[in-house]
């Protein structure tokens, strides 16, 4: 399993995987030309974050977003995990693991990189198991939101 940066010439695929997270884990289904212009924005503009994929045989086997939260209370970045999706033929098979191995192991080497952070749907125990199994603990924080 090869874990990388996402290519540009990707996005297709990416979006398409947005699509079916959306509609699995929470019943939603997006607008796609809505989602094809938020990924290609985050192509267009590291600022915004950074995709990576696990390719297995050539094939793109899952996908995630990195986007970055400052913290003044540690002087550095925090990485937010977003948009996490393994297409079913590789689910448990250590994608997401390797996945987030890489992204752990890129915060251990860094200077300014302080801690990984994600957000998951309250239904969606499946990712919580995942989650936790990879060592990741419940925060004390409680996420609230308004979405226009």
């Amino acid at each position: 399993m090869l874990i990388r940066k996402a290519a540009k010439e990707e996005c297709n695929i990416i979006v398409e995987y947005q699509l079916a997270m959306a509609k699995e884990t929470e019943g939603i289904i997006l607008d796609s030309s809505t989602v094809e212009k938020g990924v290609k924005a985050v192509f267009d503009d590291s600022a915004k974050g950074q995709y990576y994929v696990a390719e297995i045989k050539g094939k793109i086997a899952g996908a995630l977003l990195t986007t970055f939260e400052w913290s003044d209370w540690r002087n550095g970045t925090i990485l937010w995990i977003q948009s996490v999706y393994v297409i079913p033929e590789f689910r448990r098979r250590g994608v997401y693991q390797s996945l987030y191995a890489y992204l752990q192991k890129q915060v251990l080497e860094s200077k300014t990189l302080n801690g990984i952070r994600l957000y998951a749907d309250k239904s969606n125990i499946a990712a919580h198991k995942t989650y936790e199994k990879m060592g990741m603990g419940h925060d004390h924080y409680v996420t609230f939101e308004w979405l226009k």
